[in-house]
């Protein structure tokens, strides 16, 4: 059902793209959007058990187009340095498709916002409690099942990591 990696000597192990996904600070949500015309946009996002979850309006492209159609992408870059001199970049990333899910129990909807909440603002979660107390009814949570993940890195990187094997 889904495309082999064509370079498969730059695919990362899943352990690695799992972490790039947990630590990850912005992800490109990928949706099928008006008139057929993909449609991508950042998104803040939180990774738990083969699961990403972001938040966002109610009401909007992105949400609309996954209530349309639920089937998506979702692409986090770790790293991405050009090196000019060898006219290429070092590179590594994560791509993901899955089913996307708008959560409308309440508490799947605060935990989701939990997750986020955390990921992003731990120091201050007395602050992020508040904040889900105040905007859950009126929040969109969105949780992508995980049906394919890979990760790559560009081959500075390869060949970084075999010198260090």
């Amino acid at each position: 059902m889904f495309r082999e990696m064509r370079r498969k000597a730059q695919q990362i192990p899943e352990e690695e793209a799992i972490s790039i996904l947990e630590n990850g600070k912005t992800g490109i949500l990928g949706v099928l959007g008006d008139d057929g015309y993909p449609y991508t946009v950042p998104v803040n996002f939180a990774y738990e058990n083969g699961k990403i979850t972001f938040h966002g309006a109610m009401t909007g492209h992105k949400i609309e187009a996954m209530r349309k159609y639920d089937k998506v992408s979702f692409t986090v870059i770790d790293q991405d340095e050009i090196v000019a001199r060898d006219r290429t970049t070092a590179y590594k990333s994560v791509i993901c498709f899955g089913r996307a899910r708008e959560l409308t129990d309440h508490d799947e909807k605060v935990h989701a916002l939990r997750l986020v909440g955390y990921k992003y603002s731990g120091a201050f979660k007395d602050l992020v409690e508040e904040e889900i107390a105040e905007a859950c009814d009126h929040t969109c949570c969105v949780e992508i099942l995980i049906e394919h993940m890979t990760g790559k890195e560009g081959k500075v990187l390869l060949e970084k990591r075999r010198k260090e094997s």
